[in-house]
């Protein structure tokens, strides 16, 4: 049993697919075959099983895994040792961020961290996924900015780790001339009637309106489905819909003619994260990253 079978056993359990983990560790899909294979030999208990067209691993392989990425991290911790010793804290970082938390924390990340011999060397990507999909993208990226609504299941624990960043509420946002823009707050009851703008299904604007669906016993009329907040804030902005825009985040929309009021009856608030591997945490590169966009995000939400 070798470092390169566990974590290709990681991966497999973290991506779900023979081909994802081949892309994700630049290897073929054959070789990752291989190390499945060869790990498997060491064992009588089946480690995977096929779901469809699909590997998925087995309970265990879920807990020979778990075990996997223990030992991995241990070994993260041992380079780390060393590159903390050469007091090195410069290096490439790769950052993830969802469209409205890149907008809103890329650029004055960039100048919170500076420049310099020992500042790290940012990568950034912009990454819109589902809640649900956040967590994989750590297998490609040190640290992954994630959002999640408050009332939903935390991040998995096994393998990864969060840094939490903001609790940011989701507020209405309306036309200025709007007949409820005169409100200070609105309640499920005053906006379930309305014609909406929101997201795809699995992200938090959704999440909200079913929400209030729920709560009311109404269906809820959807017009659009726009995932970027400065579009959605044009069309909210021209008249004929409301929406849902977080309240920090979407600042750097810059969208004129929309007021904001918060909706008071239902959990409107999103977590926003910080998502890396714990192997990632140990580099002091990423520690520097990670605690840069703390400042950052607490300077926002100030």
């Amino acid at each position: 049993m070798h470092l390169q079978q566990l974590q290709v056993l990681r991966e497999l359990g973290a991506l779900g697919s023979v081909t994802a983990v081949a892309e994700t560790l630049h290897v073929s899909p054959s070789a990752v075959s291989q190390q499945l294979a060869a790990l498997q030999r060491g064992f009588t208990t089946p480690l995977t099983r096929k779901q469809g067209r699909t590997l998925a691993l087995t309970p265990a392989g879920e807990v020979l895994a778990d075990a996997g990425a223990t030992a991995l991290d241990a070994m993260a911790a041992a380079r780390t040792a060393v590159d903390r010793f050469e007091a090195a804290p410069s290096g490439v970082v790769s950052v993830s961020g969802f469209l409205s938390a890149a907008q809103a924390l890329f650029g004055p990340l960039v100048r919170e961290l500076g420049t310099g011999d020992d500042v790290p060397t940012i990568r950034f990507t912009d990454e819109d996924v589902a809640q649900s999909e956040f967590p994989a993208l750590t297998a490609r990226y040190d640290l992954v900015l994630a959002h999640r609504m408050e009332h939903s299941a935390p991040w998995p624990r096994s393998g990864i780790r969060s840094v939490p960043l903001a609790t940011e509420p989701l507020d209405v946002a309306l036309a200025a001339s709007h007949p409820l823009a005169a409100s200070q707050t609105l309640t499920p009851e005053q906006v379930v009637g309305e014609r909406w703008v929101t997201s795809r299904t699995g992200y938090s604007p959704d999440d909200v309106l079913r929400t209030i669906a729920a709560v009311t016993n109404r269906p809820v009329e959807i017009v659009h489905r726009i995932n970027d907040y400065g579009v959605a804030a044009a069309v909210i902005a021209a008249g004929g819909v409301v929406g849902m825009l977080p309240r920090y985040t979407s600042l750097a929309a810059g969208v004129t003619g929309v007021v904001r009021k918060p909706l008071r009856g239902v959990s409107t608030n999103r977590m926003i994260d910080v998502l890396a591997r714990p192997e990632n945490l140990h580099r002091r590169s990423v520690q520097l990253v990670a605690e840069a966009l703390q400042r950052v995000m607490a300077a926002l939400t100030a």
